[in-house]
C-alpha cells in the first residue's frame, strides 16, 4: 500500500512565518526552511526575535486565523485522498496547525509542539523526533508501506529522496538547481498526474 507524504507550508498553505513577518513588520521572520537547512538553528533564532519584540503565541495565532489554503490546495488534497492514503509531515506546531487542517478537511498531520508559558510566551519547542519527516517515511516503510513524497524546502529532501518516488513542488530555483534529478512541478494538476502515474 502507498502513502503520499506531503509538506504543509509552501505546498498546501502559505508560509506561516512569512505571513507573520508581514503582519508584524519584522522582515527577519521571513526566513524559512527554504533558506536555512538547520531547523533547530532556525527556530532558536525565531524564538529570540519573538522575545526581543515581546510577541507570543496569541499574536501568531491571530495571524494564522487569517491564512487560507493556497488556491486549488483543498481540491488537490480531496482528489488525492480519494485514490490513496495521504499524510502531512510538517515542521510546524500543533498550536499552529488546527485552523489550517480544518480548512483542508482535517487530513492527518504529524508535526511538532511548542512549549508556552502561562502569559503566552513561547519558551521552547519540542520536535516529535529529530529529522522527523525522513524518519517517519522510514518508519512507514518498515511496516510495509511504500511512500511517495513531495515538498518545497531543504527539510523535505530526506523524505523525498528516501521514498519510492519524490517530487519538488513550488520550490526555489536554488533547491531545484542543487537537485536536478528530482522532478519539479508548479501546478497541482502536474503533481497529481505524476503521483497517479506512480500509483498505477
Amino acid at each position: 500500500m502507498d502513502v503520499v507524504c506531503l509538506d504543509l507550508e509552501g505546498v498546501l498553505v502559505p508560509e506561516i512565518w512569512i505571513a507573520f513577518s508581514e503582519a508584524s513588520g519584522i522582515p527577519e521572520l521571513r526566513r524559512t526552511t527554504r533558506d536555512e537547512p538547520d531547523y533547530n538553528k532556525l527556530m532558536r533564532w525565531r524564538l529570540g526575535i519573538l522575545r526581543e519584540h515581546g510577541l507570543g503565541l496569541r499574536e501568531i495565532q491571530e495571524v494564522i486565523g487569517t491564512i487560507r489554503p493556497l488556491e486549488g490546495a483543498r481540491e488537490f488534497l480531496d482528489e488525492l485522498r480519494s485514490v490513496t492514503q495521504v499524510l502531512i509531515l510538517s515542521d510546524t506546531f500543533t498550536q499552529f496547525a488546527a485552523p489550517l487542517m480544518r480548512q483542508l478537511g482535517w487530513p492527518t498531520i504529524f508535526c511538532n509542539t511548542l512549549e508556552v508559558a502561562a502569559d503566552g510566551t513561547i519558551t521552547d519547542f519540542r520536535l516529535r523526533i529529530p529529522d522527523g519527516k525522513r524518519q517517519t517515511v522510514k518508519a512507514l516503510q518498515s511496516i510495509g508501506f511504500e511512500t511517495i513524497a513531495a515538498g518545497d524546502s531543504f527539510n523535505d529532501l530526506g523524505m523525498i529522496r528516501d521514498s519510492r518516488a519524490g517530487f519538488l513542488f513550488r520550490s526555489t530555483d536554488a533547491i531545484k538547481a542543487a537537485n536536478p534529478d528530482l522532478p519539479a512541478f508548479e501546478e497541482y494538476g502536474e503533481l497529481l498526474s505524476a503521483i497517479r502515474a506512480i500509483l498505477e
